[in-house]
C-alpha cells in the first residue's frame, strides 16, 4: 500500500491547530490548547450528554470484486498530560486489512492511558460496488468521571483523529463528485465527525483521506511551503513575516515553549528571501482557455455588466496575458497587466500586485 502518497497532507491534518501562533502560552489565545477531531472516552462523552464526541465513522464506496483488499490506518495525537502546552505524542493504529469475503473486523488498541478499538466492515449495494465503514471508538474506562474537567480527560483522549484508506484492486468512488449512477448510494454513506476525499495524485482512485477538516478531492499542501506552521487557516507569507517580526523576549519565549514551535522558529528564521517571495502566492497555468488564448497575447478587457467600480475603470484597457489558471470548481481566469499599468515606471510590471483577473469571454485578443 502507498501510504506515504498520502502523509503529508496526512502530518498537516495531524497537527492542525496543535499549537497557534504566536506560540507563547502567555498570549490569551493560547490558554487552552484546540484541536479538531477529539474523541473523548465514552463514559465522560455520556456524562456530557454526548456534547463531546467518543466515536468517528467514516463511510465511503469502493468499486471492487473478490480480489479487492482494503487497509485502514488510523491516527491520531494522545496529550501526554493536561494543560495548554502539554506535548502530545503521535499514535498509529494498523494498518488493518479487510478482504471483500470478509464483512467485518474488529481491532482492538491500547496504549498508556487510553483503549479503544477500531472497526471495519463492508457491505455489498451494488454490483461490484460496496459500501465500507470504519469507526473508530474510545472506550477507555475511568472512575469518578463526574469530578473530571475536559483538561483532565485529555490525556485520556484522541486528537486530531483521522483515517487513511487504501485500496489494490479496487478503486474508490468520489464521494463529493460521484458518477451519476450512484449519487444516491453516494449520499447514503453516513460519516460522523470526519469527511473522506479521494487522496494522492490527481486522477488516483486508490487511497481516501478521512478528516475531521473539510478538504476538497487531492488536496495537497503547496510545494511552496517551506513547513507546517500548526495554525489552523494557516497562511505561510502571513505567519511567516509575523514570526519574523517577535521581539527576542517572545522568540525566547517561542523556543522554549514547545519543541515544534522550536523548530518552526528555526526554520522561519533560516528562510531566504527568494524563499520568501514564493511564499507570496502562486500562478499555476494549466491550459489555453479555449485552445485560443495564451500567455503573451495581448487583450482588450470587457468586464461582464454588473461588476464593481474597478471594473468600470479597467473597461476598455489594452492588457497582457500574464497566465491562465484553473479555480477549485474547474472554471478558468485569466491573469492580466495593463498595459498602462503605472508600476512601469517603478520596474514592478510583473509583480504580483498588479495583475487583474478576468473570466475568458471577459478578455478580446488583440490582432
Amino acid at each position: 500500500m502507498r501510504w506515504a502518497a498520502v502523509e503529508k497532507l496526512a502530518n498537516a491534518v495531524l497537527y492542525e491547530g496543535y499549537i497557534l501562533y504566536p506560540y507563547r502560552p502567555s498570549s490569551i489565545k493560547n490558554q487552552k490548547r484546540f484541536n479538531f477531531g477529539v474523541l473523548v472516552p465514552q463514559a465522560y462523552s455520556a456524562a456530557e450528554n454526548g456534547t463531546e464526541a467518543y466515536q468517528m465513522q467514516t463511510e465511503c464506496l469502493v468499486e471492487g470484486g473478490p480480489q479487492t483488499i482494503l487497509a485502514a490506518k488510523v491516527r491520531f495525537l494522545q496529550p501526554a498530560r493536561a494543560g495548554a502546552w502539554s506535548e502530545a505524542i503521535e499514535r498509529t493504529v494498523g494498518p488493518v486489512e479487510v478482504d471483500f469475503t470478509e464483512f467485518a473486523r474488529r481491532i482492538p488498541f491500547e496504549f498508556p492511558m487510553i483503549q479503544g478499538a477500531v472497526e471495519t466492515s463492508t457491505r455489498r449495494v451494488a454490483e461490484n460496488l460496496f459500501r465500507v465503514t470504519v469507526r473508530i471508538s474510545n472506550e477507555t474506562p475511568i472512575e469518578d468521571v463526574a469530578g473530571m474537567d475536559r483538561e483532565q480527560v485529555l490525556p485520556h483522549s484522541c486528537a486530531s483523529t483521522h483515517t487513511i484508506l487504501a485500496v489494490e484492486n479496487g478503486a474508490f468512488v468520489s464521494l463529493l463528485d460521484p458518477p451519476d449512477e450512484w449519487r444516491e448510494v453516494a449520499a447514503g454513506c453516513h460519516n460522523i465527525g470526519t469527511w473522506p476525499i479521494l487522496a494522492g495524485a490527481t486522477g488516483d482512485h486508490s487511497m481516501m483521506h478521512s478528516s475531521p477538516i473539510i478538504l476538497y478531492d487531492y488536496a495537497q499542501v503547496a510545494p511552496e511551503s517551506p513547513g507546517d506552521l500548526c495554525d489552523s487557516a494557516e497562511i505561510d507569507e502571513i505567519l511567516t513575516l509575523r514570526i519574523l517580526t517577535m521581539t527576542d523576549d517572545e522568540k525566547r519565549e517561542m523556543r522554549e515553549t514547545d519543541d515544534r514551535a522550536r523548530r518552526i522558529l528555526e526554520r522561519t528564521e533560516s528562510l531566504t528571501q527568494e524563499h520568501l517571495m514564493k511564499l507570496h502566492g502562486a500562478l499555476r497555468e494549466l491550459r489555453p482557455a479555449g485552445g485560443k488564448l495564451k500567455v503573451g497575447d495581448r487583450v482588450r478587457l470587457h468586464p461582464r455588466p454588473g461588476g464593481d467600480i474597478l471594473d468600470l475603470v479597467l473597461a476598455g484597457k489594452a492588457a497582457i496575458v500574464e497566465a491562465i489558471e484553473e479555480t477549485l470548481e474547474g472554471g478558468l481566469h485569466v491573469a492580466v497587466v495593463l498595459d498602462d499599468d503605472p508600476g512601469r515606471d517603478l520596474g514592478m510590471m510583473r509583480q504580483p500586485g498588479h495583475r487583474f483577473f478576468f473570466a475568458p469571454e471577459e478578455v478580446e485578443v488583440l490582432v
